[in-house]
């Protein structure tokens, strides 16, 4: 569903946000992108949505190359970012309405898929009030909801459960679950380590721009074989603390 290559980005500084990223997520498949603050996770994720160009390498997604044809990509493509910079002026039923007229959505494919996710929300009462009015939690969960009206093969996700209720994040698990079973995909960071060893088919670890393991949650651990009872934080604070051989960084990121 979504393939990075040779993909990297810099800034102002010189410095590489991203660095020569290699990364494949596979349908159907709820991948994890986990680093430290500062590792590239949300460059990478911006990149991949089209809000950054890389500097060089190759996007696709869903087979189409979002540099040739960007619009066929992101109408494939639903995107959550970590902080939703929402119009307080409108109320959420208006926005809702704003992105399925850019996606095209019917009128009655809207309403259908719009009432199901306010109702599974708990925003049925609220959808009605201005944005500029909504708790933090509140602003996640019609962002979230304007993410998926459109029924996006693809779903990228960065740090989606921050400023949610233990309810609403049980429920966004559901979803992505539910996403994936119906042959979607689902790309997202997230800096809780439970939460990606519970959730993710695979993850993948970048820190410092650089891809530095992928795989399951069992492959990762077997390659501590030393130490494989570790949990997936223990191994995630080792691979991003220290300063590890190059040969085996390398097999990491295999």
């Amino acid at each position: 569903m979504l393939k990075l290559s040779g993909v990297s980005k810099s800034y102002g500084s010189g410095v590489k946000a991203v660095d020569k990223l290699d990364l494949h997520v596979r349908p159907g498949e709820i991948f994890g992108f986990l680093g430290p603050n500062g590792a590239g996770k949300t460059t990478t994720i911006k990149m991949v949505v089209g809000i950054l160009r890389p500097d060089e390498g190759r996007i696709e997604i869903g087979g189409v190359d979002l540099a040739q044809d960007p619009m066929r990509a992101k109408f494939m493509t639903g995107y959550l970012p970590d902080e939703a910079e929402l119009w307080d002026k409108l109320t959420g039923i208006e926005y809702l309405n704003f992105m399925a007229d850019v996606y095209g959505v019917s009128l009655e494919d809207r309403r259908t898929r719009a009432m199901t996710l306010l109702e599974t929300f708990e925003m049925t009462k609220a959808v009605s009030d201005p944005i500029g009015s909504y708790s933090r939690g509140m602003r996640q969960k019609i962002a979230l909801i304007g993410s998926l009206l459109h029924r996006p093969k693809f779903w990228v996700l960065d740090e989606p459960m921050m400023g949610l209720d233990p309810r609403s994040s049980f429920v966004l698990k559901e979803l992505m679950r539910a996403h994936v079973r119906e042959g979607g995909s689902v790309f997202f960071s997230t800096h809780v380590m439970e939460v990606a060893e519970r959730l993710c088919d695979r993850v993948g670890i970048i820190n410092k721009g650089k891809l530095i393991a992928v795989g399951t949650v069992e492959e990762i651990r077997a390659l501590f074989s030393q130490e494989g009872d570790k949990t997936l934080e223990e191994v995630f604070l080792k691979v991003t603390e220290a300063k590890l051989p190059e040969d085996q960084l390398a097999s990491l990121a295999k």
